[in-house]
């Protein structure tokens, strides 16, 4: 209440009733009054604007990056932590990031998001300010829209690549020891010279890979060692200048490490021709399963050799022929070797030749009767 006092005094001034009014309001005003109207005056405005998308309506190739951008601006007086999320229109949020700002006056920050998408989706954006005042911007609208991307014809200059692939053998049955039981081969195809990156697929799995120069065609290939029993596939895949794959290469392995030792045997025959060259045939026989490697020698000199593969029944194979020219001290005669080595054992077969008739001494000349 106005002291008497006051009021006298305020008469005596000539104050009006309004202003005797205004007077005794403000005095009877409480503390916890004057203390909220102060804080009501100093609380920060924080504004913080829709977002705007790049690319909002995006139609095209997917996989694509959309990217969010908005302003938020806080009255800044000495040392301000903004924090803020973005709300997803799934219902999801991001994790709460802080900035720290300082100084005095309005700060505007601008932050940003991207995300990638992967097939068609229609949605929004929008950022909640948590600190130094909760505030939510409006809603940013976007929609992505995935297309197949469209095929692009072909030119001379282009690369065209292709690949095939067998295995070789395509099974095995015998005891499975260290060394390559099964062989994969590939040929690369190109249109014209170029380098191919490629890899080999072992049953879903990454087995080997490389990079080679094919002018036209070029083998690739690699091998395997079981240690058990099983089946599969192999498939060669081109990995640039574009990419293709092979058909796939099916294989399979019975390990038999019990079995009776397979036994091998080899024969031959030899002979002279006429031009003085040795010509030579030759068998190989096998009781089971393995890899039998051969090798001609004329004299003890090597001179070609292979080797040819046998399933778990064995069976009897013929090598490449022999025909090799004679000179020197070999158009005199000598011996023909074939050497073949199985799994468990080996055998040799050796025949001799005659001279070739170019080094065979001239008949002597018959004297006449008198």
């Amino acid at each position: 209440m106005m002291s008497v006092g006051l009021a006298r005094k305020a008469a005596a001034f000539g104050a009006s009733a309004a202003v005797l009014a205004a007077l005794a309001a403000g005095l009877v005003a409480s503390p916890a009054q004057a203390a909220t109207a102060a804080t009501t005056k100093a609380a920060p405005k924080v504004s913080v604007s829709t977002p705007a998308v790049s690319g909002g309506d995006y139609e095209g190739a997917c996989p694509v990056k959309v990217n969010f951008s908005a302003k938020i601006k806080v009255p800044v007086k000495g040392k301000t932590e903004l924090a803020y999320r973005w709300l997803h229109g799934d219902g999801s949020k991001s994790k709460v990031k802080v900035i720290k700002l300082s100084g005095k006056g309005t700060k505007s920050v601008t932050v940003r998001q991207s995300i990638t998408f992967k097939e068609d989706v229609k949605g929004w954006e929008a950022v909640q300010v948590l600190g130094p005042k909760k505030v939510t911007s409006k809603k940013g609208y976007f929609s992505v829209s995935c297309e197949e991307p469209k095929e692009v014809g072909r030119t001379q200059l282009d690369v065209s690549v292709s690949a095939r692939a067998w295995a070789s053998p395509d099974s095995y049955a015998g005891p499975c020891t260290p060394g390559d039981k099964i062989d994969f081969v590939g040929v690369i195809e190109a249109n014209r010279p170029t380098w191919v990156r490629y890899r080999w697929v072992l049953n879903g799995e990454v087995a080997d890979y490389g990079r080679v120069k094919v002018y036209d065609t070029r083998k690739v290939g690699f091998g395997i060692s079981p240690r058990h029993s099983q089946r599969g596939w192999a498939q060669l895949e081109i990995l640039g200048p574009e990419g293709a794959s092979s058909n796939r290469a099916y294989y399979k392995v019975w390990c038999k490490d019990e079995a009776p030792a397979s036994r091998v045997s080899a024969s031959a025959s030899v002979a002279t021709t006429n031009d003085c060259k040795v010509a030579a045939t030759g068998t190989i026989t096998s009781t089971g399963a393995g890899r039998v490697s051969w090798t001609w020698s004329v004299n003890g000199k090597a001179v070609s050799s292979g080797a040819t593969y046998f399933d778990r029944n064995g069976g009897t194979k013929s090598v490449d022929s022999l025909s090799s020219a004679l000179t020197g001290d070999d158009a005199k005669g000598g011996t023909v070797t074939l050497l073949v080595s199985g799994p468990d054992n080996s055998d040799v077969v050796t025949k001799s030749y005659a001279a070739c008739a170019a080094t065979l001494p001239a008949p002597a000349a018959s004297t006449p009767s008198a």
